[in-house]
């Protein structure tokens, strides 16, 4: 807390500093929008003064540039942006003491303007403009998929493999968590920059951010329908005939002005149909004569989805912004549960083995973007989202499963419901001073999660094959028959109370500075603190730096070499789901039991009493475990029923329960990276990079109590204890190359 406060003290400072006037100067600030009114993000403004003074600033998300410190005279005002053409206003006079107005509108850039825009190197010393960086607008977008999951999965697959052992973070309006938006809403996706920017919790290489369309000053909208079916799909190896199929997909959106200059919006209305499918392909056994047969056969999985997203952007006045963003998905799914082994329906009882999932998704987000002062900017976000997730299938059987087989009985899932409750504040506050670029701010999330689950309330029968002589299919076969022997390798089954919860809070404080040291170089550095509750580890300390020099770039030459470097520690949260299965399988609150026979201990010549107890308890143990998987006939047939969890307890066997370690450490990541970037001939960049990654305190999953030589470390009255602790290690070299 102590840090907290002198960060938040340092940021007041520095708009304090930055809020003094500069005697004798002026400022200008303005936004650049397109011909249509969208915003453009990432151009560079540059004021030239006939003393050959030139200042320069790039527009925010909000299409906002200012420029600071110009002493009165008059300036040449140039815009650059890629696509569009060069803007240049001659005698843009600068007055002591005031600030100037200036709103820029672009024009997509004609093909003779093109060789003026060229003229832009594309590789720079600019913190955000690494070679890995990918900046995706307009026909990028289009080139895209169009679902959401899918469209997911292509950005992680862009940002590639560097993004360590958990994969890409994703933004939304500089949120996290959350469904993709449609593509349609979406205005620009920045992939990979700026990695060691201590703005951010993870690991930059794999950061994907997503802007949302903001409203224009005309009214302009677009409707769309597609349409696929299986005429032009090949046959899954496994499916005797093509599978039907169908993707039916339509929406539109429409923006505009309510109030001149004032208030605009945007609005996107999306539903999409997908009649999927999923083909069986399983070996089982004819419940009558138990010969083995083979069944194949398709199901549909019909999958719909409807996503409606307004977004209102509001300027007060000419120093703050508002916008504001409502997202609601809801889809609906049927027949899952299905896969090659995964069977549709039972054979042997007849029940419908697949199950329904409903998930309803709300999300809100504000705004606020605050102009200080010409070269101070605070930014105010707070976002809630809503996540409600309910699945049911039927539970009235006990599940089977055969390994490499088929899976049979129940569903398994039984009534399922999880309620999330999410919520994130941000302020962040940007400051320039002299050739310092510097940031500084908070971030708290919280979350709240409610979940009701019956999974394996019906137990579980497993089949896994007794050596090579017997596999699976032939051990379930035989236990059909009633050959003395044979019978279930385990069964499983969790019971007690379906509810569990928990709440979860994370802080991130930071502060980060850019500084433009000479012209072709760049040095950035940052410190970044996080903590999280629900587990003891509080001094998670994240320095970054890093540095782009380009050799032999001045004054006019633009740079053709930048050689890079990077160094952060970056800290992983642990995940409340973990701390949620902890609550849920304690012991107490919901029981599970795995009855399995247990290898007999290995007990000395010597007479070791300690050990000659244990063997025979386990032998006891073994004899009740053969009592219980030898009714699986009996059951199957509905002639007895399966063993309670109140009935096990009964018979004093041991249960399985989940924990978390008490020693337990937040992973850490720390990345080291070094680049050169080479601007060769007909504009092609060449980049190799060597990225070093090793991550510390890895979370992992351990027994504590599995049997040693049959003896288990914590007596043989207890059971399984599966315990998360952070005691793993990642190491990673990659060695990129790339040209485009």
């Amino acid at each position: 807390m102590c840090f907290l406060l002198v960060v938040l003290s340092f940021v007041t400072a520095a708009a304090t500093v930055g809020a003094q006037p500069q005697q004798g100067t002026g400022s200008l600030r303005g936004q650049l929008t397109d011909e249509f009114g969208g915003i453009v993000i990432g151009a560079t403004v540059t004021a030239s003064g006939a003393d050959g003074a030139e200042k320069t600033a790039r527009t925010n998300e909000e299409g906002v540039y200012v420029l600071g410190g110009l002493a009165p005279g008059k300036y040449i005002v140039r815009a650059v942006a890629t696509g569009f053409a060069v803007f240049e206003a001659a005698e843009v006079e600068i007055a002591a003491g005031r600030r100037e107005s200036l709103d820029i509108k672009l024009s997509i850039a004609l093909e003779k303007e093109e060789v003026t825009v060229a003229a832009e190197s594309p590789i720079s010393t600019e913190a955000e403009n690494n070679a890995s960086a990918l900046v995706l607008r307009g026909a990028d977008l289009d080139a895209l998929p169009d679902d959401p999951d899918d469209l997911a999965a292509a950005l992680q697959a862009l940002a590639g493999p560097a993004a360590g052992p958990n994969g890409g973070q994703i933004f939304i309006d500089g949120f996290t968590g959350g469904r993709l938006p449609p593509k349609e809403s979406i205005r620009e996706i920045r992939i990979n920059q700026n990695p060691f920017s201590a703005e951010f919790d993870q690991l930059g290489f794999g950061r994907v951010e997503i802007l949302t369309r903001p409203g224009t000053d005309r009214w302009r909208g677009q409707t769309f329908f597609s349409f696929s079916d299986e005429s032009f799909n090949s046959r899954d190896p496994f499916a005797r005939r093509r599978a039907p199929y169908q993707n039916r997909n339509f929406g539109g959106n429409l923006s505009g002005t309510l109030v001149q200059k004032k208030v605009s919006f945007f609005v996107d209305f999306e539903k999409r149909d997908v009649d999927g499918n999923n083909v069986i392909n399983a070996r089982s056994v004819d419940p009558l004569s138990f010969d083995l047969i083979t069944i194949n056969r398709t199901v549909l999985t019909p999958v719909r989805r409807t996503t409606f997203s307004p977004r209102l952007d509001y300027q007060l006045n000419d120093r703050h912004t508002f916008v504001g963003r409502y997202s609601y998905t809801r889809s609906h799914s049927d027949n899952q549960g299905t896969s090659e082994f995964s069977l549709d329906f039972d054979p042997f009882s007849g029940v419908d083995r697949t199950f329904a999932t409903q998930n309803t998704e709300h999300t809100f987000q504000l705004i606020e973007t605050a102009i200080l002062t010409p070269t101070v900017i605070n930014e105010t976000r707070f976002q809630y989202q809503y996540n409600r997730r309910d699945q049911e299938g039927d539970i009235s059987v006990p599940r089977l499963v055969v390994n490499e087989a088929f899976t049979g009985g129940g569903s398994n899932i039984g009534l399922t419901g999880n309620t999330e409750h999410r919520y994130e504040l941000q302020n962040y506050t940007s400051f320039t001073r002299g050739l310092h670029s510097l940031k500084a701010g908070v971030r708290l999330r919280g979350v709240n999660v409610s979940d009701i689950t019956q999974q394996n309330f019906n137990g579980t029968f497993v089949f896994a094959g007794l050596g090579r002589d017997v596999s699976s299919i032939e051990q379930f076969r035989r236990t059909l028959r009633g050959e003395a022997g044979f019978r279930p390798t385990q069964f499983s089954i969790a019971g007690g109370n379906p509810e569990a919860g928990v709440n979860q809070f994370d802080l991130g404080i930071f502060v980060q500075d850019d500084w433009r040291v000479r012209q072709n170089f760049t040095l950035s550095a940052g410190l970044r603190y996080e903590t999280q509750t629900n587990i003891d580890s509080n001094f998670n300390f994240a320095p970054r730096v890093g540095f782009a020099w380009s050799p032999g770039a001045a004054g006019a030459r633009q740079p053709k070499t930048v050689v890079r470097g990077g160094y952060g520690v970056f800290y992983n949260r642990f995940n409340e789901s973990l701390t949620l299965q902890a609550n849920r399988f304690n012991g107490i609150n919901q029981q599970q039991f795995i009855i399995a026979e247990t290898p007999l201990p290995a007990c000395p010549a010597v007479i070791d009493l300690g050990c000659q107890s244990q063997l025979e308890q386990t032998r006891q143990r073994n004899q009740l475990a053969q009592g219980i998987l030898n009714q699986f006939p009996a059951i199957l047939n509905g002639t007895a029923q399966v063993p309670s969890v109140e009935q096990l307890g009964g018979f004093a066997l041991a249960q399985t329960t989940r924990t978390v370690a008490d020693n337990l450490q937040s992973p850490y990541t720390l990345q080291s990276v070094f680049t050169v970037e080479r601007l060769l001939p007909a504009r092609i960049t060449l980049t190799a990079s060597y990225i070093n990654t090793r991550t510390l305190h890895v979370l992992r999953s351990r027994n504590i109590n599995a049997p040693d030589n049959g003896i288990r470390p914590l007596g043989p009255n207890s059971g399984n204890i599966f315990q998360v602790e952070s005691s793993g290690i990642l190491k990673q070299n990659q060695l990129s190359i790339s040209a485009n």
